[in-house]
């Protein structure tokens, strides 16, 4: 009789078989079993899709929206290279090649506006980037739930409020008759015209910008420390860390790649300062600090009417921030070992 006999022990051991027994190999590995040829099989997309089409279904909409709004739009940007003219063609009349590119390179008003674009966008990155962690560390230690609560709601406000009704407040408290020169003038100075000279401008605008957003970011870092393990804060303990030395070396490397991956984010947005914020804030008056390449493409696309020439420097200022996403994404990889992709 001939018996055929398979398992682990003859795929291990085959000599171990009795006399005149077939064997058959098995080969189990980590992604399962595997046929002689040594290829994983795989499922055929149209079985994934007859199976999983539920979920495809719920990706259809996400995907439609962004070809609509976001990469159909992108196709506008030859006008970067063709001259546009109102009620013609939507793509341009005529192939002008890098004119417009030549023209914003010359002129002086754009460094002057991108320069005000790059202090702000570092200033913003400066301030408001390492200040969600320092709420979220500070609230980590807290163990009052009721005070933690509290501040948490306060802290969470702003984020909900409307640009407007946020400049709104701004402009009342810095006005000359306003809560912060009454102060000022009752300890014996004089009122200070905050949002008419340039000097103030992109002080004011950063502390709004950190007062607004300061709270809704500590909500990825506050979620980011629940997945730290605190096995590692006990044997931090034992080696005798205090509560310092356990943030510096337990909690910050474990918080790390969620600061990466908000870091290298940051990084691609560094140029596109706030439009709505800062439109509604500056006046002729702080242009020389104030204008930044948003506003400027406002004015001269809409209203000088010039649209070949912002989407030039809008095609520009894009480049520039995907050069700064790559860059800062590689330097991640290289340097920290954490990256976006």
């Amino acid at each position: 009789m001939t018996s055929t006999t398979t398992g682990a022990a003859l795929a291990a051991d085959p000599s171990s078989a009795p006399p005149g027994a077939t064997t058959t190999r098995v080969i189990t590995t980590a992604g399962g079993l595997r046929g002689r040829s040594g290829r994983r099989g795989r499922t055929p997309w149209r079985t994934a899709l007859r199976r999983d089409w539920q979920l495809y279904a719920l990706a259809l909409l996400p995907l439609i929206f962004f070809a609509i709004f976001r990469y159909g739009p992108m196709i506008g940007n030859v006008i970067a290279f063709r001259r546009f003219r109102p009620g013609g063609s939507i793509l341009g009349e005529e192939w002008v090649g890098f004119r417009y590119v030549e023209m914003f390179i010359k002129d002086p008003a754009f460094w002057q506006v991108f320069a005000n674009t790059a202090i702000l966008g570092g200033l913003t990155l400066l301030v408001c980037f390492p200040l969600p962690i320092i709420l979220a560390l500070m609230l980590n230690e807290v163990r009052k739930r009721a005070f933690k609560r509290v501040v948490q709601s306060i802290s969470y406000l702003p984020h909900f409020l409307s640009v407007v009704i946020v400049v709104g407040m701004v402009m009342q408290l810095l006005s000359l008759q306003g809560t912060v020169n009454q102060i000022i003038t009752a300890m014996g100075g004089e009122a200070i015209p905050f949002l008419q000279r340039p000097e103030w401008f992109r002080a004011v605008y950063v502390g709004s910008e950190a007062w607004q957003t300061v709270g809704w970011g500590t909500i990825l870092y506050l979620a980011a420390l629940t997945t730290i393990d605190e096995s590692l804060y006990e044997a931090a303990r034992i080696d005798g860390a205090n509560r310092l030395q356990q943030i510096w070396h337990v909690t910050l490397p474990g918080i790390r790649p969620t600061m990466i991956t908000l870091l290298i984010l940051n990084i691609g947005s560094f140029l596109n300062v706030g439009f709505e914020k800062v439109l509604l804030l500056y006046n002729p008056l702080t242009y020389s600090t104030g204008d930044v390449i948003s506003t400027y493409l406002y004015r001269v696309g809409l209203v000088s009417n010039n649209l070949s020439y912002a989407a030039a420097i809008g095609l520009f200022q894009a480049l520039i921030g995907l050069v700064m996403v790559l860059g800062a994404n590689y330097l991640s990889r290289r340097m920290v070992g954490t990256s976006l992709w």
